[in-house]
């Protein structure tokens, strides 16, 4: 078990963590939630070592062995394969011995404590995590100042896992992931026979990972039994019943202030007014809930053309004379929704360059519409931003001709509004840098949208709201993404980079996860199975998609109306907490009315959510 006792750090003059206590439960696995600059990554460093808590203790039984993964990653001449093999410092001091050692006593002591640490199978072992990390067999043995630094941080990821701590501590470990290698990840970590505290903004791997949430908000730790949707579940009653005891605490606080205020200066009344104003005094204000300006995301839509925006055939391209993709064909229309499959070095942001016009194509044809304006997001804009200036500038620099006002309209729909937009770059969080990059490449309300890997420095909530306003955008968007819920969220067609080329997958992200876990090419059967021809298959693919269309019809219209529904619930919520801010039919009510009407909205979410759980079922059913 690891206790957390009444941890507070300070940085820089400013509480950090105050006075945070938390007891996880044995071979549990938690995941540290909370928002960008919360102190999750100071918590880890504190559990850790690496950083000294003010006042507190973390406590662990005797002998406990804690793996962290260190924030420089790897170098040096020696190989992945090497690296990971000589993190169990037992099995490599005792081979080393074993090569020296005279006495046969100590030959024997040493076989045999090799046997029970199952040393002999290490190799394979270490083998099968850098392969289900990305790398192939020639990759392994390749020296590891040939890799770039996110390669590095995979096998440092790789090397902590081959040595099973007792305590594994993983803080955002799929930020140098593909998401074939976060789908490998995540099977490993359900069945890691040990504690694990894993900080991750991807709602899918806590889900699938984790049976504790443990959530860091201003300073203090709550546990929250369950995956990532239980807390979520969980917070928003909380919330709700915070937001009606402040707005009944707020009515109270009026009626005693009313008495006091009518009431002092009588002498029949006096004393009782005084009374009352003494429990005025003693009440403790219960906080509001604060609207966060950083989940503020609001994408331009751009005038219509006609489709189709780009085309490609038989395109091939890549740098210099090597060619990386070919024979590419594609169409992307005004309101497509493209996300791209494919293992990290595929040509995934080779044919995003392309399409984007960073790249031309080497062979065959591409058309674009000569009206077409693209949005590209990497995250070397991310890096670039001039971290003296602040948005205003980086804004007006682009927009020179450009009214100060619609300068500011612009950044005000990512969050940057007021005083935030005269913040220098180099004090804002990496999700508001990342927002402030988004911000610049939508001035011109593009066409199309092509992210690159846009959610690395977004918490969970930011990442809603992102999928929430590329929903609402009436551009066409392209992503790249490791987040599958964010894929499943907002791409209706996937294209699967592989084998030097590009080409729609038909099946749905579960497919794609199934052979991925299962360790098939694309394309490919299981061993020994028959195959089918691609025409079969997708004729196969094609009646299963006609059979699961009305379930999928009820999933999707249960959905609705519980977005819906939840929409009303929270209007009701803000009624009760902040009746000035509310719908006006709402604030004219009464809280008893109010109340009355949320207990009615929140038994017809209760029900829509059992009709989406039915069809989600049968659709599961029926894939099965």
């Amino acid at each position: 078990m690891l206790n957390l006792q009444d941890i507070t750090v300070r940085l820089g003059g400013r509480t950090i963590i105050d006075g945070a206590s938390a007891a996880l439960p044995p071979r549990s696995r938690v995941g540290l939630i909370g928002r960008n600059g919360a102190g999750k990554s100071t918590l880890v460093k504190v559990i850790s070592g690496d950083l000294e808590a003010d006042t507190g203790a973390v406590e662990m039984p005797r002998a406990t062995r804690l793996g962290y993964v260190a924030q420089e990653a790897p170098a040096g001449s020696a190989t992945p394969f090497e690296t990971v093999l000589a993190a169990d410092e037992e099995r490599a001091a005792l081979m080393e011995e074993s090569e020296t050692a005279t006495d046969p006593e100590r030959i024997a002591d040493i076989h045999e404590r090799l046997n029970a640490i199952q040393a002999h199978s290490a190799p394979a072992r270490a083998s099968r995590i850098l392969n289900g990390l990305g790398f192939d067999e020639a990759a392994q043995h390749r020296a590891l100042e040939s890799f770039s630094g996110g390669w590095r941080m995979r096998v440092a990821l790789a090397a902590l896992l081959f040595s099973q701590p007792d305590v594994l501590l993983l803080d955002e470990p799929s930020n140098h992931l593909d998401l074939e290698a976060v789908l490998w990840l995540e099977d490993f970590l359900k069945s890691y026979p040990a504690t694990i505290l894993l900080v991750s903004h991807e709602r899918d791997f806590l889900n699938n990972v984790c049976d504790h949430m443990l959530h860091l908000e201003r300073g203090k730790l709550t546990l929250y039994p369950g995956g990532y949707d239980a807390f979520e579940k969980q917070r928003a009653e909380r919330l709700a019943q915070l937001a009606a005891a402040k707005a009944k605490q707020d009515a109270e606080r009026a009626k005693l202030q009313d008495y006091v205020a009518r009431n002092s200066a009588r002498a029949s009344t006096a004393k009782q007014a005084q009374s009352r104003a003494k429990a005025l005094a003693k009440m403790q204000p219960i906080a509001a809930v604060v609207e966060d300006p950083s989940l503020s995301f609001a994408f331009p839509d751009p005038d219509e053309l006609r489709p189709p925006l780009i085309t490609l055939d038989m395109a091939s391209c890549g740098y210099g004379e090597k060619t990386i993709l070919q024979r590419l064909n594609l169409r992307i229309d005004p309101d497509d929704r493209v996300a791209l499959l494919g293992r990290n070095g595929n040509g995934k942001t080779t044919l995003a360059r392309l399409l984007a016009a960073q790249l031309k194509p080497m062979d065959g044809d591409m058309n674009a519409s000569g009206k077409m304006r693209v949005g590209y997001f990497t995250q070397y804009q991310v890096e670039e931003l001039r971290s003296g200036d602040t948005p205003l500038d980086h804004l007006q620099a682009l927009m020179p001709d450009v009214k100060p006002s619609a300068v500011r309209a612009q950044l005000g729909r990512f969050g940057f509004a007021g005083d935030k937009a005269l913040t220098q770059v180099g004090k804002l969080s990496g999700g508001e840098r990342a927002r402030l990059a988004l911000a610049l490449i939508t001035r011109d309300a593009p066409h199309m949208l092509i992210l690159d890997e846009p959610t690395n420095h977004l918490d969970v909530d930011a990442r809603e709201a992102l999928i929430q306003a590329l929903n609402a955008y009436s551009g066409a968007v392209l992503i790249v993404s490791h987040d599958r819920h964010m894929i499943e969220m907002t791409a209706d067609r996937l294209v699967l980079v592989h084998d030097g080329t590009a080409a729609e997958y038909d099946g749905s992200m579960d497919d794609y996860i199934a052979f991925v876990l299962s360790k098939e090419a694309p394309g490919e059967g299981k061993s020994g199975a028959t195959k089918l021809s691609k025409k079969d298959a997708r004729k196969a693919a094609a009646d299963a998609r006609e059979k699961n269309k009305a379930l999928r019809k009820a999933a999707d219209e249960a959905e609705k109306a519980l977005a819906k529904l939840t929409a009303q619930r929270t209007e009701i919520d803000r009624a009760m907490a902040e009746p000035d801010k509310a719908d006006p039919a709402l604030a004219r009510l009464t809280m008893t009315d109010l109340m009355k009407r949320r207990a009615e909205v929140s038994e017809r979410i209760e029900a829509a959510e059992l009709a989406w759980m039915e069809a989600s079922e049968a659709l599961e059913d029926v894939a099965a």
